[in-house]
């Protein structure tokens, strides 16, 4: 009794105080970032540990990992009290847990719980197999991980449960067990050991005891030094998100945990991010909290069409430069002069993986202090340019990591840094900022111009003169798309008949609208979005002057003007009540202020032939899902117009990009497959050979899918295919048997 109890105490002090120091370091480290403020909402974020913590609700989007994962977790939550029990036992041969220590029913948890692991470990292995990077190369979700770590937790947990059954098992044997029943499994391991006697079993008791003891303060140490530090950090990552998520806006720019003021910045002001040591705490945790699941890998357009970018990858080659960064950031050792140390970069396999940037310096030497945060391979950066110009910021990454990493941010703050400090970027958004600050639009077209999509309308379209009638309820917000681009143009004409029809009070700002600013914020030009946008607002706020801000309405069929207007210009003091088109539309359809008609099968629409139940498939652009949450309403005015809806594959949440957001729209797309062209690949197979339409609801959106449309019909491909806004299906259908053929038709 005596030597159980010197040794599993002995091993327990001293384990804790390595666990205790690296604890310490950790903290200091995260707590060396740029201050940021997450304390607000706290009954938000005590909820938030609630449904994502214990409920593991983003885990359980993959439903088999999900469950498996939901099972583990609550391993640890439940198995705490065998840990009790167990150094209770250290101290007392019959030690229960006071009020419950007898419950059969806590048994049976724990015993169950342990079972529930062993099959959930059999789960993950078989995933981690099937999905193992040798096999499947790029397409494997934990290619870049590290997966022999992995593998030893796995390996762990299974040590926690057999020494917990052993140590059980024994002690029902010699009469030390403190469940009569319940513990099922623990009781039959006693029935099978007690034949060996009572003395062996003591000893059987004693040895699986400390084995318990001694595997579970290994887990610890191994934990504190790997990947699965997310066991003790993920909970305070979800407690510290950005509410409601790390979708729609972005964060305003700050330095040292204040706004940076454009018009008078501070000397010492850091504009973005261009050392490791510019990133908040809370990126400082979001590289620590990182599982290496690849969830976000496996969703990302640019990784899933060749590109070098892995939201994955990215957060390690981040945490891994920022713990070999740490001697100089937290330990007192003082760091080189910039150029004093000559970095040389290698074609590195940072995680196995060419496109890693970190493996190409590797070391915790002071060539690491000296590195550039953003570099190609001859300068030795830790994130390459062409893995931070990939990005086309469509959120899939946010919404499916588990603990809440921020990456759009953290890609978004190292490209301002490029931009406006070190005005590295691709050549291409020269043209875009040129635009925007000259003409006040991307396309670099004429503000006279802006107006010129309402001419072929039989109706006349209001717009603004200078005073809001009390009966107009909406701005109706075009957008530059739709102001300049052909295929967009079709899209605000049909809405703005749809309008008509419906006999809603709406007005245009024509020729006084300009960008909201939306590609420069995105391509990293803060200073651009910031004047932009507060011209902007300034405008916007004298238009609806007077009205209370859940009387300031705005419609737009654009979701990235949406975005800005409704989620980003609070930030400057602009609070408008923005709806998307489809969320309009599907509105005055089920208060019948639109009536589309269904059609019956053969039925002509202007003896064009026949138009029943037509085939389409619908693309949920990123900032109207993902960013937005808006998912139902362009559905719902699908079936309503009659036609056949047929989802894609990657749908809803789980949509595949366009390729235009990120201002990669701006861009060209050089390295390997055109995430357009991916998309129209999965829409015509999704619409079969026979044909049929792709709808959307972003201008964007639109203009990618017909480039992705054009060059696989020059391949005698898709050839049947066409592509529609969702107002244009809609407006279809509700002019259906008239003789008028829709303006804003195909």
């Amino acid at each position: 009794m005596v030597v159980r109890l010197v040794l599993g105490l002995t091993l327990t002090v001293l384990v804790l105080a390595f666990a205790a120091k690296r604890g310490f370091w950790l903290y200091k480290l995260i707590k060396s970032g740029q201050p940021a403020d997450r304390g607000d909402n706290i009954g938000k974020r005590v909820a938030a540990q609630f449904v994502e913590v214990f409920g593991q609700r983003k885990l359980l989007k993959w439903s088999i990992p999900g469950i498996a994962h939901l099972f583990t977790f609550w391993a640890f939550v439940i198995l705490a009290s065998v840990y009790l029990e167990a150094y209770g036992a250290l101290f007392d041969h019959d030690f229960h847990i006071p009020l419950i220590g007898h419950w059969g029913l806590l048994g049976f948890l724990q015993d169950f719980i342990a079972v529930m692991v062993v099959i959930s470990l059999g789960a993950f292995a078989v995933i981690r197999i099937r999905q193992a990077p040798e096999r499947k190369q790029r397409a494997s979700r934990f290619y870049g991980s590290h997966t022999s770590g992995a593998w030893l937790i796995l390996f762990m947990i299974f040590n926690v449960v057999w020494t917990m059954f052993l140590f059980r098992g024994a002690s029902a044997a010699v009469g030390n067990f403190p469940y009569e029943s319940g513990a099922w499994v623990s009781i039959g391991v006693g029935e099978l050991l007690e034949p060996l006697g009572h003395d062996p079993n003591e000893v059987i008791e004693t040895v699986g005891l400390l084995l318990h003891i001694g595997v579970m303060l290994s887990f610890l140490l191994i934990v504190l030094h790997s990947k699965h530090l997310h066991i003790f950090v993920a909970p305070i990552n979800v407690s510290a998100k950005r509410l409601p998520d790390g979708l729609g806006p972005l964060l305003p720019m700050e330095s040292g945990g204040k706004p940076i003021d454009f018009e008078d910045p501070g000397e010492d002001d850091v504009f973005g991010r261009g050392k490791i040591e510019d990133f908040t705490w809370k990126g400082f945790l979001d590289f620590s909290t990182c599982t290496e699941c690849g969830r976000c890998q496996s969703q990302c357009p640019a990784w899933n069409t060749g590109k070098p970018l892995s939201p994955k990858l990215v957060i390690m080659d981040l945490r891994d430069h920022l713990f070999a960064k740490a001697p100089y950031l937290i330990d007192g050792k003082e760091a080189p002069e910039e150029g004093s140390v000559e970095v040389k970069g290698h074609e590195g396999n940072g995680h196995h993986v060419p496109e890693s940037g970190f493996g190409r310096v590797t070391g915790s030497g002071p060539e690491q202090a000296a590195r550039p945060l953003v570099g190609t391979l001859e300068a030795g950066g830790v994130i390459d340019p062409d893995v931070l110009w990939s990005c086309t910021s469509c959120g899939a990454c946010v919404e499916q990591c588990p603990v809440d990493i921020e990456h759009v941010d953290h890609i978004v703050d190292m490209r301002r840094y490029q931009v406006m400090i070190e005005s590295e970027f691709p050549s291409e958004l020269g043209t875009l900022f040129r635009n925007l600050e000259n003409k006040g639009n991307p396309w670099g077209q004429n503000n006279s111009e802006r107006m010129d999509w309402a001419k072929d309308l039989d109706f006349e379209v209001p717009v603004f003169d200078g005073d809001l009638a009390d009966d107009v309820e909406y701005l109706y917000w075009i957008g530059c798309a739709g102001a300049f681009d052909d295929s967009a143009r079709k899209t605000v004409q049909a809405t703005a008949e749809l309008l008509h029809i419906a006999e809603v009070k709406y007005v245009v700002l024509g020729k006084e609208e300009t960008c909201t600013g939306d590609s420069a914020r995105r391509a990293g030009n803060e200073f651009l979005f910031q004047m932009m946008a507060q011209q902007t607002v300034e405008m916007l706020n004298s238009v609806f002057e007077g009205r209370e801000p859940v009387k300031r309405k705005i419609v737009t069929t654009c979701p990235h003007c949406m975005n800005t207007l409704g989620r980003e210009y609070p930030q400057l003091d602009g609070h408008y009540e923005v709806v998307h088109h489809t969320q309009l539309l599907n509105r005055l359809v089920r208060d019948k202020k639109l009536v589309p008609i269904t059609p019956v099968d053969g039925t002509t629409v202007n003896g064009a032939g026949p138009v029943g139940n037509k085939p389409v498939t619908y693309h949920d652009p990123c900032y109207l899902g993902r960013h937005n949450k808006v998912y139902e309403p362009p559905r719902e005015l699908v079936g309503a117009t009659g036609a056949t809806l047929s989802e894609m594959p990657r749908h809803a949440d789980r949509s595949l990009c366009c390729g235009a957001g990120g201002a990669r729209m701006w861009m060209e797309e050089t390295i390997g497959k055109r995430v357009n062209l991916e998309r129209v690949d999965e829409a015509i197979d999704t619409l079969s050979t026979d044909g049929g339409e792709i709808i959307t609801g972003c201008p964007f959106c639109r203009v990618m899918v017909n480039d992705g449309l054009t060059q696989r019909k020059s391949e005698d491909k898709g050839t049947n295919v066409t592509s529609r806004d969702v107002s244009q299906l809609l407006l279809e259908a509700v002019k259906r048997g008239q003789d008028v053929t829709p303006s804003g038709g195909s």
